[in-house]
């Protein structure tokens, strides 16, 4: 008769096998989380948290609704499209709203907001703030509009009802040149659309510089791994220079450099290439943007470069040559594709890179130079309309992401290597 009972292994102490096991292996998943936990708080501190809060910043409009709650209620039954200003009961629920956020010193914020649709609206919070203490009870509307006429403008009640709610879209379609009107959503003018041209402007020239950054830094890079190893780490150290030069002071350099009286300007004089009268606008432009940035970001493109060419194999060129090919073919048949993985990673790092700049484009890029991260900056320091700065600092995200989409399904991720 056999005997059909699994034997159960156990530790010295008793416990089964399995549950010591898995409690092993629990305790050395706690150990490495704890290793692991102030670079995760870190990381969610200061990168997940700020992408979160910028999310968040481009559709939070509950600053309407919590400084005017009664007026934003009553104008729940206001029809915007009837041309009619609102009833008396809308205009006393102002009223009453206004005093409370004249005490809170609120209104000229909300006022702030609202200019952001509508020019004029915050001197006109801030004159009826100063004013709505002393009016008297009942006919609010006549009152209202004696302390400023634009009350009685339809299109201010409209606006106020539109951005009632506690999220907008507005960010979103100041972000693309579009604007909400009574007709539904339309274009702004042409003279007003700046957005989706600095867009392409930014896309284009980060295309630019990443070309010329690989066009530039591809050879070095060939030399760099071709050279002896005394050879190779001095020429490296002229590569990693820049990077011991404070940003702006490599970029005032260019600046000293590139200007019509400048140093490479006096030499095309001097040589006569150039006139005195035509000398060359190199700066304050997207010229000066591309030069700049190239020298910026070129150490970016070579590093990656060097270390994928370190690893190639100097047999396999010489084996293609052994079989007839010369020296280009061999170059290009053999040698170059194994370098594709380098060209990958320098590239990602440089686009990345230079799409999100904003000082150095600032500085010698002029009005045709300069990238959407101008404005976000713009906004975010001098306007302070952080709503649309996280607006088009979102869109600029999602375009990032879809060109990393884009090149994992023509390149492929995995073919990107650092070494």
């Amino acid at each position: 008769m056999s005997d059909n009972s699994e034997t159960v292994l156990t530790t010295r102490d008793g416990q089964p096998l399995k549950v010591s096991l898995r409690r092993a292996l629990r305790r050395e998943k706690l150990r490495a989380l704890m290793l692991i936990a102030p670079l995760l708080v870190f990381v969610l501190l200061t990168f997940v948290a700020p992408i979160v809060d910028m999310l968040f910043r481009s559709v939070e409009n509950s600053i309407v609704v919590d400084t005017l709650p009664r007026t934003v209620e009553a104008l729940d039954d206001w029809d915007a499209d009837s041309g009619k200003l609102p009833d008396e009961q809308v205009f006393a629920a102002l009223a009453a709203d206004l005093k409370i956020a004249a005490e809170e010193k609120t209104h000229t914020r909300l006022g702030s907001r609202l200019n952001y649709e509508m020019t004029g609206v915050s001197s006109l919070f801030r004159k009826t703030g100063r004013r709505v203490k002393r009016m008297d009870e009942g006919n609010y509307t006549e009152q209202f509009i004696k302390i400023d006429k634009d009350w009685g403008d339809v299109a201010v009640w409209a606006l106020l009802k539109q951005y009632s709610g506690r999220y907008t879209d507005g960010y979103y379609l100041a972000a693309v040149d579009a604007e909400r009107t009574q007709d539904g959503v339309q274009m702004k003018p042409a003279d007003e659309r700046i957005y989706l041209y600095l867009f392409g402007r930014t896309l284009f020239l980060s295309v630019a510089i990443t070309a010329s950054c690989l066009i530039l830094g591809y050879p070095i890079a060939y030399l760099l791994a071709a050279l002896p190893v005394r050879s190779s780490n001095m020429l490296m150290i002229l590569v990693l220079l820049p990077f011991w030069t404070s940003l702006l002071v490599r970029t005032s350099a260019w600046k000293v450099l590139l200007q019509q009286q400048g140093v490479i300007n006096d030499f095309l004089v001097w040589v006569g290439i150039v006139s005195d009268a035509g000398r060359l606008v190199m700066i304050n432009n997207q010229t000066g943007t591309i030069i700049a940035m190239t020298h910026i970001l070129l150490p970016f493109m070579i590093l990656p470069l060097y270390s994928v060419m370190k690893t190639i194999s100097p047999t396999y060129v010489r084996a293609a040559k052994s079989l007839g090919a010369n020296d280009w073919t061999a170059f290009w048949r053999v040698y170059f594709p194994q370098s594709v993985p380098g060209i990958g990673a320098g590239a990602v790092l440089a686009f990345i890179l230079s799409i999100g700049y904003y000082i150095t484009p600032e500085l010698v890029g002029g009005t045709s130079g300069i990238f959407i991260s101008n404005r976000i900056a713009y906004h975010i320091s001098s306007s302070l309309n952080w709503g649309l700065a996280a607006a088009l600092g979102t869109m600029l995200l999602a375009a990032v992401m879809i060109l990393f989409v884009v090149y994992d399904r023509i390149v492929g991720i995995d073919n990107v290597k650092l070494g």
